[in-house]
């Protein structure tokens, strides 16, 4: 009988990527293409369309090629994706009106506040589980159809919405499906997570048309099939799931308070809580963690804007760096950070402080500082905002995590997750198949077409491979976080009026 395969698409801010994996969670082959980041203002982010469409087509037509799998063997395909990222195209013709705007960009920062000052702040947490911030897709594609002048053409439903699972479905799917999950869905600040539907109160508060919806379904669920054309024949594409939720999956979260932290372009942290929906009193946000078969499972969540983007700002902005990986051999080059701080809020600080005014800072800097200090203290900066997360988490949940699953591609990077597991002072566990992302996604796209009977099974595709133990007294500790939270204040507030 011939095998089959499972192909992700893990389309990233940074870069698409396919992975095809074994139906027993062993990568075959993958393939990225990084694309082209657009700043046109500070603080705004944009991506092109046609680059995300272009490059997530390309690399699965090359992860194919590469895994030397037949055509015939691939069962199923699920779509992952940045969240929150907001595109708005015709519905004739597939083409956006505008560039997408990114999870990352601040522009929508005083739509954000004239909700606050009206009041709004409570009603969206209860509903959604999010604080009103710039970082959802509600703002962003308010501003789209008020600056473009497009009301009166959404409301005719000439256009589509959508965050880019959507947008990816309704371009390689047959038939063009308007649909998105409920993961994703969930990130937008229009969906309420209780009744599991796009709500009329939240659109209202932006003026933002029902038209323009996509219809929300199942995380795992066939939504169609790919294009013949893209691989040469129909093969279902059977989830569609949000990057962080599809990690969580992939790292076998299923039980209450399990936890796992994905090291990406930012980090982001969820917590499972099962069939119920935790309110945060401690800055975090209540998600999906995913909805199968109807029945939605929620997290706690808690998001930090820059992690591998702080090394990739190293590398493309200071050129202190040419790759990422060399950041392990440099800041084990001394002993410590020599009092350096770096706090990289170029977009803001996300959980548990919500300060889209912060701004990146570098504190404790003498005439003995070096480069060395400086990449150090980059990557020890991924882990302080990252135990901010833990520790909120930990207080929410009432209890402290006995260890966190980990994974993304600073992952990849030792010092970084010794020192995370230093900081934390719990057990740092890294999979053997560090693109986990990609595998929920997969895994999820197998349980939606029969290839496992139920998410315990397709769980059995999920090993550990290293564990990073604590080895930082506990003096020590309070000692580094404490110098962390006084650099965090010092980048606060820095930007009083973005307009």
């Amino acid at each position: 009988m011939a095998r089959s395969v499972l192909i992700a698409l893990d389309q990233g801010t940074t870069s698409s990527r396919a992975v095809v994996f074994t139906t027993e969670g062993l990568v075959l082959a993958t393939h990225a293409i990084e694309f082209k980041q657009y700043y046109p203002k500070p603080g705004w982010v944009e991506h092109d369309p046609e680059d995300i469409l272009e490059s997530q087509i390309a690399a699965l037509q090359k992860a194919v090629r590469l895994s030397g799998v037949a055509v015939e063997e691939i069962a199923a395909i699920g779509i992952t994706n940045q969240r929150e990222t907001t595109l708005l195209w015709d519905r004739d013709t597939g083409v956006c009106v505008y560039n997408a705007i990114v999870w990352q960009c601040r522009r929508t920062a005083p739509y954000v506040e004239r909700l606050v000052a009206e009041g709004k702040s409570g009603m969206i947490r209860q509903k959604t589980g999010l604080v009103p911030d710039a970082y959802f897709s509600a703002t962003k594609l308010a501003w789209l159809l008020d600056t473009l002048q497009l009301h009166e053409r959404a409301e005719r439903g000439e256009l589509c919405f959508g965050t880019v699972d959507s947008f990816l479905a309704w371009h390689l799917v047959e038939g063009r499906p308007h649909v998105t999950d409920a993961t994703n869905a969930g990130r937008t600040m229009l969906f309420n997570i209780h009744t599991q539907e796009w709500d009329d109160e939240l659109l209202s508060m932006l003026n933002i048309p029902r038209a323009l919806l996509p219809q929300v379904v199942d995380t795992a669920r066939v939504v169609g099939s790919l294009r013949s054309e893209i691989l040469g024949r129909p093969i279902p594409v059977a989830s569609l799931v949000g990057d962080q939720h599809a990690s969580l999956f992939g790292q076998a979260c299923f039980d209450c308070g399990m936890v796992k932290n994905t090291y990406g372009t930012g980090c982001f942290m969820l917590m499972n809580t099962g069939d119920t929906p935790v309110a945060s009193e401690n800055g975090l946000l209540t998600t999906m963690a995913w909805r199968l078969s109807g029945q939605p499972t929620y997290a706690l969540e808690g998001s930090v804007f820059m992690g591998g983007a702080t090394v990739q700002w190293l590398r493309d902005e200071l050129k202190m760096i040419q790759t990422s990986a060399e950041t392990e051999h440099i800041a084990q080059s001394v002993a410590d950070t020599a009092g350096v701080f770096l706090v990289p809020a170029f977009t803001g600080l996300g959980a548990p402080y919500w300060d889209m005014y912060s701004r990146g800072t570098i504190v404790g800097m003498t005439r003995g500082t070096g480069r060395a200090h400086i990449v150090r203290a980059a990557l020890e900066a991924i882990a302080y905002q990252s135990a901010d997360l833990f520790d909120a988490m930990a207080a929410d949940a009432g209890s402290r995590p006995q260890q966190i699953q980990v994974d993304g591609g600073a992952s990849a990077n030792g010092f970084l997750m010794q020192f995370q597991s230093n900081i934390l002072g719990v057990p740092v566990v890294r999979p053997m198949v560090q693109e986990t992302t990609a595998l929920g996604a997969a895994l999820l796209a197998g349980l939606a077409v029969g290839l496992y009977q139920n998410k315990e099974e397709a769980a059995r595709a999920v090993k550990p491979d290293l564990t990073f133990t604590p080895a930082m007294g506990e003096y020590d500790r309070g000692l580094a976080m404490y110098g962390w939270h006084r650099a965090v204040e010092r980048s606060r507030g820095w930007i009083e009026h973005d307009r």
